[in-house]
């Protein structure tokens, strides 16, 4: 799965009709219009060259992207439909998919120039144990000279409004008739862990017009749903000694700034 970058509430998203998953709808609405890290992952394609891994690509943000930059790419995920979407999405482009376990996967191919893995996925692989898994998977994928680069989140500002308070913004997608909204209500920092509540409804003009499009939602009434994300705490020194006990050698750490939606990440360079 893919999490998405803290949004500030400004984003909207329309989409044409059709039998769209909410899950779909949910992940291109969330982070789906994220576009600040975008340069990074081209510039470090083009330096390693194809083919490229993109693990945790969801529907494909990064993947589509790089695709059409002219790279050949393999996107892996575990959620199959998102996955579908981004197969739907790459008609034309050279885009493979393949779903499974970040943590587990075993690919027929072994020289990946790069293996990516964008917005701060790699916190949600169950602590250490899991990144050094994934970071052995990677290495085992990635020919000599290639890179394993991965996003984590840079410091962030908690902040509560699920009692009411003044916070920001819903984020708002128009898909099917149906008008999706999300709103960031809750950032807390734990001792291990970093935890992002959004508030979630879906409103629809009739719902319960037999077989209309709000029988494909849970709640097409307007009430809030909880959606919480928990991403575990890692600072970048911490996974480059996790990239070390994998086998792989720190190159260097790139920031992604800040924008007015989104907040800045971290990108922790490894070398194989």
């Amino acid at each position: 799965m893919v999490v998405s970058e803290l949004g500030t509430g400004r984003a909207s998203v329309s989409a044409p009709a059709g039998r769209i998953p909410p899950q779909v709808v949910w992940h291109d609405l969330e982070c789906g219009g994220y576009r600040a890290d975008l340069p990074l992952w081209r510039e470090l394609a083009q330096r390693s060259g194809d083919p490229v891994l993109d693990a945790g690509a969801g529907a494909g943000r990064v993947s589509l992207d790089l695709a059409r930059a002219g790279h050949a790419v393999t996107a892996l995920d575990l959620d199959p439909i998102l996955l579908a979407t981004l197969g739907e999405r790459a008609a034309g482009l050279a885009i493979e998919t393949v779903c499974a376990d970040a943590r587990s996967f075993a690919l027929d191919r072994r020289d990946f120039g790069a293996c990516l893995m964008p917005m701060q996925t790699i916190q949600l692989l169950g602590g250490a144990a899991g990144r050094l898994a994934f970071l052995r998977h990677a290495r085992e994928h990635v020919r000599p000279g290639g890179v394993i680069a991965c996003a984590i989140l840079s410091a962030l500002e908690p902040f509560d409004c699920s009692d009411g308070a003044p916070g920001p913004a819903a984020e708002r997608a128009h898909v099917d008739g149906l008008l999706y909204l999300s709103r960031a209500t809750r950032v807390s920092e734990l001792a291990h862990t970093v935890v992002i509540e959004r508030e979630r409804r879906v409103i629809g003009d009739r719902p319960d017009a037999p077989g209309g499009p709000a029988e494909r939602v849970r709640r097409p009434d307007g009430r809030p749903e909880r959606d919480l994300i928990e991403l575990d705490r890692v600072s970048a020194r911490e996974l480059e000694r996790e990239g070390r006990e994998a086998g792989l050698d720190p190159l260097g750490r790139r920031e992604v700034p800040a924008t007015d939606e989104h907040v800045g990440s971290v990108v922790v360079v490894l070398g194989v």
